[in-house]
């Protein structure tokens, strides 16, 4: 069966990103991110509900992420959903659900000129981050299809 595992999300950093390496020198960012859902009830009443979800930038995307947020900086990002399973220490079987981002936008500016930067893509492809001055870079083509399955590939 054909698979589509695809995310887009925009909020606001947690916490300042974690930027460490792996023993082969790649670099790996790892921060939290919050997205607020707003909506009115049956009464009228407004309500709110704010989802957290981890993140993980892999390459000099990640060197660039972590250079340019912070905690409370709004980001808009592009990826895939992750599902990990541990045993802890007391051997509790443990697992969890997150996001390896691949693409992401700086949403606004640190000088509030409301320009975008754009981050590249989370396996050492273009990253970075563009002041206001440059011109817009065009994005290289992903490596894989990101587009929907075909017809005769859906489930229903």
């Amino acid at each position: 069966m054909a698979g589509y595992n695809r995310v887009v999300l925009m909020g606001n950093l947690t916490r300042d990103p974690e930027l460490t390496y792996t023993p082969s020198n790649t670099a790996v960012c790892k921060f939290g991110l919050a997205m607020n859902r707003k909506w009115k009830d049956q009464g009228g009443n407004q309500k709110e509900e704010v989802t957290f979800v981890d993140v993980t930038l892999f390459g000099r995307s990640a060197e660039t992420f972590n250079q340019y947020m912070s905690k409370g900086k709004p980001v808009m990002l592009e990826g895939r959903l992750h599902f990990s399973q541990w045993t802890d220490k007391e051997g509790k079987n443990r697992s969890k659900l997150d996001v390896i981002a691949e693409r992401f936008v700086f949403v606004g500016s640190a000088n509030g000129d409301g320009q975008q930067r754009q981050g590249g893509q989370g396996n050492g492809g273009q990253g970075g981050a563009r002041t206001s001055r440059q011109a817009p870079e065009q994005a290289p083509p992903p490596d894989d299809d990101f587009g929907p399955p075909p017809d005769a590939d859906l489930p229903f």
